[in-house]
C-alpha cells in the first residue's frame, strides 16, 4: 500500500520521491537500503539511495510513502502472452506433438482481435505479478502492441515469422519464397511505425526456429534486425529430437550452422537453448548470444534443463521468461526465479550453484541486459521508472535479521501474491493488487468466448 503526500501546495511536482521501508535496486552491487528513497522525473530514475532524513524540497516534490520494499520491476524476456486464449490445451503432450496437434491448427484462426483480448488478459496477470516488461513473440503484432499500450505495461515486440496453414497476416496471400519475403517487410513496415511508441514498445523480429523457418531466410531476417539494430528472437536448442534431426539434415548443430550462415551478427536473443555442446557454448561465447531462460515451460514440456550455470560462468547474458501461458501456463516470473535456482543446483548437484542474489537477478537487471536494455530491470539514475512494491509483513519475511537476508526471503519464501503496488514510467498500474488499467472481467469474458470459437475451430 502507498500512500502520497505532497510537500508544498502551489509548487512544481515534476519529482516523485518514493520512500520505502526497503529499496533494492538489483545493481551489480546488490545493496538493500533499509529505508531507502527512489526519486523519479519525467517517467526515468533521477536518484537512489539511503533515507537522509531530510524533508523533500517544499516546492518541487511529491512524496509517496511506500510500506514494503521497492524493486525494480520484473522483465520477461521470452513469452508469447496472448497464448492465454489456449491455457490448458494440449496438456501432457511433447513438444512438438502439442505444436503440431494442439497449437498450430487453432492459431490458424486467430483474428487481430483475439490477440488483442488475449494480450489485455495477460497484461492484467503480468502486472499484478510486478512484471512490467514482457518481450513477445507472436502475430497480429499491431493488435498486440495496442493491448500494451492500453494496459500502460511495456513490450519489446518481436513479430513471429512462421507459415502456419490459415491467415494471420497479410502475408499468407504471397505463395512459396514470396511468403518470406513478404512476411519481412511487413514487420520493417511495423518497426517504422511503432518503434518506440509512447517509450513503451520496441520492435523486433522473431522467426521461430531452425526447424521452421529456412536457414537462408534466418539469415535475410537477421540482417533486417541488424540493419535496423533491432532484436532477433529465436526459439534454440529446445528439445533434444530436433537437434539431432537438424545436424542430420545439416551436418551440425542448430548454433554452429546458423553461425556459419551469418545469423548471428547482431542482437540475438536464443529462447530455451537447453541442448547445447561444447562447441555450441562457444559459438554463444564468441557471437555474445543472450539467452531467455524458461525453466518451468521447459520442465512441463519435458524439454530438460538449460546448462544455466556454464552460461553465466562464461559471461552469457542470462533472462528468465515464462514462455507463453499455454506450456507453463502462467506468467508468474517469482516461480521461475525459484525453480531456476532449483534446477540449477540439481544439475549441478551443488547447493550454492545459484544463489538466491543470482536469481533474483535473472529476473530484474540480467534480464534487461539479455534484451540489450540496461535501463530496464534495476533503479539506477537514468533506468525507467518502472517499480514494485512488496509488502514485508508477511510471515514470508520473518525473521529479517540482516539485509542480506531480504534478498533470500524474496526468492525462497515471498511469492508474487505478496506484490501491492506497480508502476510503470512512473505512472501507477496497480493499487492495493487491483490492476487499475484494464476491466479484468471484461476481459476474461472475451477471452473465454473467443477461446471456446478457437478450439471448435481447430479440430
Amino acid at each position: 500500500m502507498t500512500t502520497a503526500l505532497v510537500a508544498g501546495g502551489s509548487g512544481h511536482a515534476g519529482v516523485m520521491r518514493y520512500v520505502a521501508d526497503a529499496v533494492v535496486p538489483c545493481d551489480e552491487g546488490g545493496r538493500v537500503l533499509r529505508p531507502g528513497t527512489v526519486e523519479v522525473s519525467g517517467g526515468v530514475i533521477t536518484a537512489v539511495g539511503p533515507v537522509d532524513g531530510g524533508a523533500p524540497d517544499a516546492t518541487d516534490v511529491q512524496e509517496v510513502r511506500v510500506h514494503g520494499a521497492l524493486l525494480p520491476g520484473l522483465v520477461n524476456v521470452h513469452c508469447h502472452s496472448p497464448m492465454t486464449l489456449f491455457r490448458g490445451s494440449g496438456e501432457n503432450l511433447s513438444l512438438h506433438h502439442w505444436l503440431n496437434d494442439v497449437l498450430w491448427p487453432r492459431e490458424a484462426n486467430l483474428t487481430e482481435e483475439d490477440v488483442y483480448w488475449g494480450m489485455t488478459l495477460a497484461a492484467a496477470e503480468l502486472l499484478c505479478f510486478g512484471v512490467t516488461t514482457t518481450c513477445e513473440a507472436y502475430f497480429f503484432e499491431d493488435a498486440l502492441a495496442d493491448a500494451v499500450l492500453a494496459a500502460g505495461s511495456r513490450a519489446v515486440i518481436t513479430p513471429g515469422v512462421l507459415q502456419l496453414p490459415g491467415k494471420t497476416s497479410p502475408a499468407d496471400t504471397a505463395s512459396g519464397e514470396d511468403w518470406w519475403d513478404t512476411r519481412t517487410a511487413e514487420i520493417v513496415d511495423f518497426h517504422a511505425r511503432r518503434h518506440g511508441e509512447d517509450d513503451r514498445i520496441e520492435v523486433g523480429f522473431a522467426p521461430h526456429a531452425a526447424y521452421t523457418v529456412p536457414v537462408p531466410v534466418l539469415a535475410d531476417v537477421a540482417g533486417e534486425a541488424r540493419r535496423l539494430d533491432a532484436l532477433f528472437h529465436i526459439h534454440l536448442a529446445e528439445t533434444e529430437e530436433e537437434g539431432i534431426r537438424f545436424a542430420a539434415e545439416h551436418g551440425d548443430s542448430v548454433p554452429v550452422v546458423l553461425a556459419e550462415a551469418g545469423v548471428f551478427g547482431g542482437r540475438v536473443l536464443a529462447a530455451h537453448s537447453i541442448w547445447l555442446s561444447a562447441e555450441d557454448l562457444a559459438v554463444y561465447r564468441s557471437h555474445d548470444i543472450a539467452v531467455a531462460h524458461c525453466p518451468q515451460s521447459n520442465a512441463k514440456l519435458a524439454s530438460g534443463v538449460a546448462p544455466l550455470v556454464e552460461l553465466l560462468a562464461q559471461g552469457t547474458r542470462v533472462g528468465l521468461g515464462t514462455d507463453g501461458p499455454a506450456s507453463n501456463n502462467d506468467l508468474d516470473l517469482w516461480e521461475e526465479m525459484r525453480l531456476a535456482a532449483m534446477l540449477a543446483r540439481i544439475r549441478e548437484r551443488d547447493a550454492a550453484a545459484l544463489p538466491a542474489a543470482t536469481a533474483l537477478d535473472l529476473a530484474t537487471r540480467g534480464a534487461g541486459l539479455a534484451l540489450g536494455r540496461p535501463d530496464l530491470g534495476v533503479l539506477a539514475v537514468g533506468a525507467r521508472a518502472d517499480m514494485l512494491a512488496v509488502t514485508l509483513d508477511d510471515p514470508a519475511f520473518v525473521p529479517l535479521l540482516e539485509d542480506a537476508q531480504l534478498i533470500e526471503h524474496l526468492v525462497w519464501s515471498a511469492s508474487s501474491r505478496l506484490v501491492t503496488d506497480v508502476w510503470v514510467g512512473g505512472r501507477q498500474v496497480v493499487e492495493a493488487g487491483r490492476c487499475l488499467t484494464v476491466d479484468v472481467d471484461e476481459a476474461r469474458h472475451q477471452v473465454e468466448a473467443r477461446a471456446h470459437r478457437l478450439e471448435r475451430a481447430g479440430g
